[in-house]
C-alpha cells in the first residue's frame, strides 16, 4: 500500500468552548466517530478539522494581518498546500485515520474575529477540510498527513 504524503502536522489545537478560546497542544487523541478528547462537542462526520499553513499564510498576507492559525478555530494544521483534494478521501495522521467529508465552510464568527477573514476564507477551500474519525488514536505535531490508497 503506497501512502501519498501531503505534509507534517504542524500545530495541533483544541476548542475549550463554543466561542472560547483556542488552546494548542502538541498531541491529541482522537476517538472514533468523535473528535479530539478535550475539545468541544462535534458531530461523528465533522470529528477533526484541518487547515492549510501555506493558505492560511496567504489569508494573512490578503489581510495584511499576522493572525494565529487557530484564528480559524481548526483543529490540525498541515505544512501543505490547498486541501480540497482530500474531499472523498481516507487520510491517515499519526496513528489515526480520517474519512475526509468536506469543506469547513467559513461562518460569520470569522468576520467577528476579525473583519474580512470568511470572505478570504472563502476561494480554493483556504477554511480547511474536516472528516470523521474511522480510527482513533494519537496525533502529535510531526506526524505526517498521507491519503490512503482506495
Amino acid at each position: 500500500m503506497n501512502e501519498r504524503i501531503i505534509g507534517p502536522v504542524l500545530s495541533v489545537a483544541l476548542r475549550t468552548a463554543q466561542r472560547g478560546p483556542m488552546k494548542e497542544v502538541s498531541k491529541a487523541t482522537a476517538t472514533v466517530d468523535g473528535g479530539l478528547t478535550g475539545d468541544i462537542a462535534v458531530s461523528r462526520d465533522r470529528g477533526i478539522t484541518f487547515l492549510s499553513a501555506r493558505q492560511w499564510k496567504q489569508v494573512n498576507e490578503e489581510l495584511h494581518a499576522n493572525l494565529p492559525w487557530h484564528t480559524r478555530r481548526a483543529n490540525v494544521l498541515i505544512d501543505a498546500g490547498g486541501l480540497g483534494e482530500l474531499i472523498g478521501s481516507t487520510i491517515k495522521v499519526g496513528e489515526v485515520t480520517v474519512k475526509v467529508i468536506a469543506e469547513t465552510k467559513p461562518c460569520g464568527l470569522m468576520d467577528t474575529l476579525y473583519s474580512g477573514l470568511r470572505q478570504t476564507l472563502v476561494p480554493d477551500y483556504r477554511g480547511g477540510v474536516y472528516g470523521r474519525v474511522i480510527q482513533g488514536g494519537r496525533i502529535c505535531v510531526g506526524d505526517k498527513l498521507a491519503v490512503i490508497p482506495p
